[in-house]
């Protein structure tokens, strides 16, 4: 490295990097690179000012050109924003990423395995283990799928653990997802961005690959169908183009090779078997990936206003005849409240202790600990138990006196559905903010774990990253961004 970079004039000089006060991903409280991140910090370092910007540049314009945008609601209208990518990955060792993948089977088997006991025996509650009111008073559970044995047993198939560090570095679990979690996309087109704008870093094969998720998605699909045909017909249902993960629905659509569909394009006949309205006439429906909420997939069943869903579509399931991924009742497990209690399910349900920890939780429908957030609440995040996207939540540093009061209100008036943790330290990473100036921004992770015949778990995932300097909100429809995220090998990978 030449001594004017050295002296910061040119490219990125980690040694004046600030990130002493937090864990930082890439950068220690020295100023040196970790050990994973050692290769990637020189070679960007090396770049000078001018190639930096030119290279961010290049990434906002692939960005563009790809159509890589997402969806915003703002008074009433639907905003299409481009996709906001930050060009310095996200870099964690595959040692580590490896003790963290078994840790995501481990939980995703425990959660599935929970959600059957649900609709069926309930033997954890029956058995003391977690009490029974989470299902009395769950949003989620759906009375309907009761008795139900959906094709493999798999409920959630699809899951978007949301993972974080805290000062410790360690990962812990944020949150589960097992709605209908979305992101990937974005991880896949984070990818192919840093190899057009960074193809040098691709040259030896220590950046393990992501590009078999489309491959690994649909094996796992093909794998519930319920019938035994040589190629079952897969479908993607969507809401449609307002909905705010649209790109994402077409661009999976594209990426497995299979049909986008809307509520109107398939229909249930007599034999209780799906069918899809095409050029060549009807063809029957095997599994249908379903991006809609449960309430509005079938009006014979839920919402009967909703245009979304499609008539018998959960007389078709329950008969055995289509598989729903996920299957409607799997977001009675996507329940903050729910989440504290995870690591009983897997002690209880797989006799292990968890893998990954959660991050200490504070059940408000507890007398004690709802003694202790009111207290406390100046320093709590609170969160309701079935709300997404950071919306509902309250980060006590951050908010007023008068905030402060109004959760105090809201969660005396419903204890059950509030969930207070304490305000992490979340992990940073550097985040270019100028020509050759990279500085620290908080970020999670959200890795997706497939489940169907077998389980698998992303290389790596979707960081979403702050942008705004301090804040701790991630989330792109509230000014968050994102980075691609680089698991790395120690040495080249022989492929």
């Amino acid at each position: 490295m030449s001594e004017k970079k050295h002296e910061g004039a040119d490219g990125i000089d980690w040694s004046r990097y600030p990130s002493a006060d937090f864990f930082d991903e890439m950068i220690n409280a020295k100023g040196k690179a970790r050990p994973a991140s050692r290769k990637i910090a020189k070679l960007l370092g090396d770049l000078s000012a001018e190639e930096l910007e030119s290279r961010r540049v290049a990434a906002e314009s692939t960005v563009r050109d790809m159509g890589v945008s997402f969806t915003v609601y703002s008074d009433g209208e639907n905003i299409d924003r481009t996709w906001p990518f930050d060009l310095i990955p996200r870099v964690i060792s595959a040692e580590e990423w490896a003790h963290t993948a078994k840790g995501l089977k481990q939980r995703v088997k425990a959660l599935n395995m929970f959600i059957n006991d649900v609709y069926h025996k309930q033997r954890i509650f029956k058995d003391g283990v977690l009490p029974a009111y989470l299902i009395k008073d769950s949003k989620n559970f759906r009375p309907e799928c009761v008795g139900i044995n959906p094709p493999k047993g798999v409920w959630a198939h699809i899951c978007g653990c949301d993972l974080v560090r805290d000062a410790d570095g360690k990962f812990y679990v944020l949150e589960d997802n097992l709605r209908v979690p979305s992101g990937v996309a974005y991880m896949l087109e984070n990818r192919e961005v840093s190899k057009r704008v960074l193809p040098e870093f691709f040259e030896t094969n220590i950046i393990l690959p992501v590009d078999d998720y489309s491959t690994k998605l649909f094996n796992m699909l093909a794998s519930v169908s319920p019938r035994r045909v040589r190629q079952p017909e897969i479908v993607i249902l969507t809401p449609g183009i307002y909905n705010s993960a649209y790109f994402e629905h077409a661009y999976l659509a594209q990426q497995l090779g299979v049909e986008l569909v809307e509520g109107s394009d398939l229909f249930v006949d007599e034999d209780d078997c799906v069918y899809m309205k095409s050029i060549a006439g009807l063809e029957r429906v095997d599994v249908i990936y379903r991006r809609i909420d449960d309430l509005f997939l079938d009006p014979e069943v839920f919402h009967p206003d909703s245009i979304l869903g499609v008539a018998g579509l959960m007389r078709a399931w329950r008969a055995g005849n289509v598989a729903l991924v996920n299957a409607p009742g799997a977001g009675v497990a996507d329940d903050k409240v729910v989440y504290a209690y995870v690591p009983k399910m897997i002690e209880y349900y797989l006799g292990e202790e968890a893998i990954l920890p959660n991050v200490e939780t504070y059940l408000c429908d507890d007398p004690e600990q709802l003694k202790y957030v009111l207290a406390n609440i100046e320093q709590l995040v609170v969160k309701p138990a079935n709300e997404s996207g950071g919306y509902g939540m309250m980060v006590g540093p951050h908010a007023t006196k008068k905030d402060h009061e109004e959760f105090r209100k809201l969660v005396v008036a419903n204890p059950r559905n509030y969930i207070a943790q304490p305000t992490l330290k979340l992990s940073t990473a550097p985040v270019l903010t100028g020509p050759g100036v990279a500085e620290p921004r908080h970020l999670d992770l959200r890795p997706f774990v497939l489940q169907g015949k077998g389980i698998d778990v992303t290389t790596g995932g979707l960081t979403r990253v702050a942008l705004v300097k301090g804040s701790l909100v991630v989330n792109s429809s509230q000014g968050g961004g994102s980075k691609d995220t680089w698991i790395v090998a120690e040495r080249e990978v022989k492929s």
